[in-house]
């Protein structure tokens, strides 16, 4: 347009953000492939490192314990997120009701992640619950409720009310227009969310080092013991490796919006 205005220095500081933002990532990367043992001096090129993580059997237990987590967290989460999502798109619900529904939902948002591990931990030992991994399922379960309802929620304000109206039209129960309607066209939400969620769980430190009993160690905490007694590029392969997974899961979540879509 002829009365654009442009700011000079904007595309400039613009590039200079995302340089500080990604260089750390790209630095991680570069030395996980370092062929000595120290994570700021190149000595030469090698896989040794990756070879070396996936060999560890207590980094396997580790991430075999947050995937058990993560896919139970995720399940769970995205399960009560889609059904108070159907529930206030039922039409039958107040708006004061779903402003009060849509706070709740979204309110471990913004309360501290600290606060949160430490009302999990003081809420299990007050009861007695004693289930191991299970405790950490449970409070990441709460935790990441917020991070599924919100896609899915946006999502379904984009659904016409016309469309769930013609199929009570057509003799359409409520439950066959949620089936046949509402969940294929909510389906790129519900995935976003899914997506959110595991990435939250298997990605959550606090509330797991809180929460967790001796011995049911996540991945997170893993890498932590390990930092503790310095950097080396096996902790650096081991961030590379999650970056590709944190990385191929926004994709798959892209590729299938796109398509849905």
């Amino acid at each position: 347009m002829a009365n654009e205005t442009k700011l000079p220095g904007i595309a400039p500081a613009a590039w200079l953000g995302l340089a500080f933002l990604y260089a750390p990532i790209a630095v991680v990367v570069f030395f996980s492939f370092n062929t000595g043992h120290r994570v700021t001096v190149w000595e030469g090129f090698s896989s040794h490192w990756y070879a070396s993580a996936l060999e560890n059997a207590d980094l396997r237990r580790a991430t075999i314990n947050s995937l058990i987590v993560g896919a139970g967290a995720t399940i769970c989460s995205t399960i009560i997120a889609l059904m108070v999502a159907l529930a206030m798109r039922t039409g039958k619900v107040p708006n004061r009701v779903q402003q009060t529904t849509y706070t709740l939902m979204t309110l471990p948002l913004l309360i501290p992640e600290i606060v949160i591990a430490i009302a999990s931990m003081t809420f299990f030992a007050a009861i007695g619950l004693k289930m191991g991994l299970g405790n950490v399922l449970l409070a990441h379960t709460v935790f990441c409720i917020p991070f599924a309802y919100s896609p899915i929620r946006a999502r379904i304000e984009t659904i016409p009310a016309a469309m769930t109206e013609a199929a009570a039209d057509l003799y359409a129960g409520p439950w066959q227009a949620a089936r046949y309607v509402t969940l294929p066209l909510l389906l790129p939400g519900v995935v976003s969310g899914a997506m959110l969620a595991f990435i939250t769980s298997i990605d959550d430190f606090i509330i797991t080092q809180l929460v967790a009993p001796p011995g049911a160690m996540t991945l997170p905490v893993y890498i932590y013991s390990m930092v503790r007694k310095g950097i080396t590029p096996e902790i650096n392969a081991i961030s590379s490796l999650l970056l590709v997974v944190s990385m191929f899961m926004v994709f798959a979540s892209f590729v299938i919006n796109q398509r849905k879509n």
